[in-house]
């Protein structure tokens, strides 16, 4: 991947930006300010266009515990951020280049993002987006620079299901309901030519830059991937925004979209492919070179990626539901191998020419939290430099079949999952104690707030049988 011209996206927006704003769009009457809390969908306010310079000259207030919520937006007492902490206010902070109009909303609403500060002007260690710039500052510290992108995969379903599981919608253009893959099928995308249309065009005014459309491995799937850059911040801002703008599309057309790691029975699971490589001080590519496996820069971050794996699924695969994805022989990744050109591995070295070279990261579902899903994953290529760490072998073949063959085993569930990200000194360094306490915690509260329902499985096997 070669280095690409972004705007940047660390530091706090000033009130010039939405001076600016408000002038070119006259007809703006509702912001919606986004913050995105570890467990995931973001969450805000919608305020006046009259607040807006109020939040861009000083901030918002919200409270601490919204970083801590579930992902039900429950709050997790176990924290101590809610009572014991007295639900205490932080202060929330645009970020750059954030600002943007949210046209499925309608002509006079826009949006931006916001990052969260203590009182005394500190980055809460809690946030996000600053957890990923901890991560990006051990690189520049280094002189290296990570260059990433991210491709998201996702279901348009009925915006009402009924029964036990939702449906696919009919095409508004030819009434076919798919039910055969057809992968890279164009029909497919012909049939929701509307709302795609209205996608691209939505993300054009928001500067989001989307790529191609595919029909994936499922009926009703799709993949849409976001242009690489030599900024993550700005990539995840990116993923946030554009999961945001999917769905919002999707309800103006009648539809939901759902980003669930696995929201069908015997069909292919979503999906959050993360793509990397890292460039020097001139802006070189350090994992280029003819040889298809690469540079040794390039097998040592695979290797801290392998080593980072079973602590980071917590992250990767944050729900329950998650751990539905890894089934054999369906392009989700089920161990911890890497090869070259390989889609039956977790970590694929691509094809492409020498200074294009860099790693697909294949494990996250598409429910991961991009922010933490590539502060994770860009943890182990910086461990894995650091260390000159070797991967071993990389697999030739059928990745499925010798899954045995790679250095670690993944957790297989959600609880072992927690425990091994809990237990990990190397994520203590480098995404923060506190924060990965607290992730802990959260998490630990989903486990128990959602094993403490019944699901509708246990009455099929168990009511008349046991």
């Amino acid at each position: 991947m070669s280095e690409k011209s972004t705007q940047h996206t660390r530091g706090i927006a000033s009130r010039a930006d939405a001076e600016a704003f408000l002038a070119a769009n006259p007809s703006i009457a509702f912001i919606d300010i986004l913050y995105n809390p570890m467990s995931g969908p973001p969450r805000g306010k919608r305020i006046r266009a009259h607040e807006l310079l109020t939040v861009y000259g000083h901030g918002r207030y919200l409270p601490g515990s919204i970083t801590v919520v579930d992902i039900t937006g429950a709050d997790c007492e176990a924290t101590g951020l809610v009572w014991e902490d007295g639900d205490a206010d932080r202060l929330a902070k645009p970020a750059p280049n954030t600002l943007v109009k949210a046209p499925w909303l309608g002509d006079d609403v826009a949006q931006c993002v916001l990052s969260l500060y203590e009182l005394d002007g500190r980055a809460s260690d809690l946030d996000p987006r600053h957890v990923l710039q901890r991560v990006l500052d051990r690189f520049a510290a280094d002189g290296l620079t990570p260059d990433v992108a991210c491709e998201l995969e996702f279901y348009l379903c009925d915006q009402r299901f009924g029964g036990e599981a939702p449906t696919l919608p009919a095409s508004p253009i030819s009434g076919h309901v798919p039910v055969g893959n057809e992968v890279y099928g164009l029909r497919e995308l012909d049939d929701h030519m509307p709302y795609l249309r209205d996608l691209y065009a939505a993300a054009e005014i928001q500067g989001l830059p989307i790529e191609a459309a595919i029909s994936e491995f499922a009926p009703g799937q799709l993949e849409i991937g976001l242009e690489h850059r030599a900024d993550a911040l700005r990539v995840a801002d990116e993923a946030m925004m554009f999961k945001r703008l999917v769905k919002g599309c999707a309800v103006k057309h009648g539809m939901d979209a759902t980003f669930m790691a696995k929201p069908f029975e015997g069909r292919a699971g979503n999906g959050q492919h993360l793509h990397v490589s890292v460039l020097d001080r001139e802006g070189r590519n350090i994992f280029g070179a003819e040889d298809p496996e690469g540079t040794p820069e390039l097998r040592h971050a695979i290797a801290g990626m392998q080593h980072l794996l079973p602590a980071g699924m917590a992250i990767f695969a944050p729900n329950q539901n998650s751990y539905r994805r890894f089934v054999g022989n369906s392009y989700a990744p089920v161990a911890a191998t890497w090869g070259v050109n390989n889609r039956t591995v977790g970590l694929r070295v691509t094809a492409g020419p020498a200074a294009s070279r860099h790693v697909e990261h294949r494990v996250s579902g598409a429910d991961a939290n991009p922010y933490l899903a590539l502060a994770t994953m860009l943890a182990g290529v910086h461990y894995g430099l650091t260390n000159k760490l070797d991967p071993g072998r990389a697999i030739q073949g059928d990745g499925y079949s010798q899954a045995d063959k790679a250095p670690v085993d993944l957790p297989k569930n959600w609880f072992a999952a927690v425990d091994s990200f809990a237990a990990s000194d190397v994520l203590k360094d480098y995404l923060g104690a506190r924060f990965q306490a607290m992730y802990a915690i959260v998490k630990r509260t989903e486990q128990d707030r959602y094993f403490a329902h019944i699901p509708l499985a246990d009455y099929d096997w168990c009511f008349r049988n046991a």
